[in-house]
């Protein structure tokens, strides 16, 4: 609605400039003005994206990182905190003007909280079709455990 009426007052090319100013200033401070759009967007410098999951037994990461040498993985856990960092090689494209471009390229780092009641020393990691899975055993002091209720008589 306001965007007709800035056309019309100043003209296109000055909102095609404010658009173009706008997009330098979010590359060069490497976030969004615009909110996240969609179910499965992420903020920028998010990569690679991760979900959590948790049962009883464990807590289970999946972190999205397709096109990656698992070798190159660093995964470490100190106290409760899970590190997995890398990096992703996107070989540039000469001769073509991005008008956008998604796809992560560049070193990365991911820190992620985990609960206090994990065991450090047992947690495995596995990466298959692009994605890293990574398991982290809870303590078996700190899991439910089913007490029997027996009836006097």
């Amino acid at each position: 609605m306001f965007e007709d009426l800035f056309a019309g007052l100043f003209g296109t090319s000055v909102i095609n400039d404010f658009r173009r100013l706008e997009s330098q200033m979010d590359e060069l401070f490497e976030r969004s003005t615009q909110p996240i759009s969609g179910i499965r967007a992420v903020q920028r410098g998010t990569f690679p994206p991760i979900n959590v999951g948790s049962t009883p037994e464990q807590v289970t990461i999946y972190l999205f990182a397709a096109g990656l040498d698992p070798k190159s993985l660093d995964v470490s856990v100190q106290d409760s905190l899970l590190t997995v960092a890398g990096s992703r090689k996107v070989e540039p494209v000469e001769n073509v003007d991005y008008y956008r471009q998604e796809r992560f390229a560049g070193d990365f780092r991911r820190v992620l909280a985990l609960p206090d009641d994990v065991d450090p020393e047992r947690v495995d990691a596995r990466y298959h079709d692009g994605v890293l899975q990574i398991d982290v055993k809870r303590r078996e002091s700190a899991r439910p455990r089913q007490i029997t209720v027996n009836s006097v008589n």
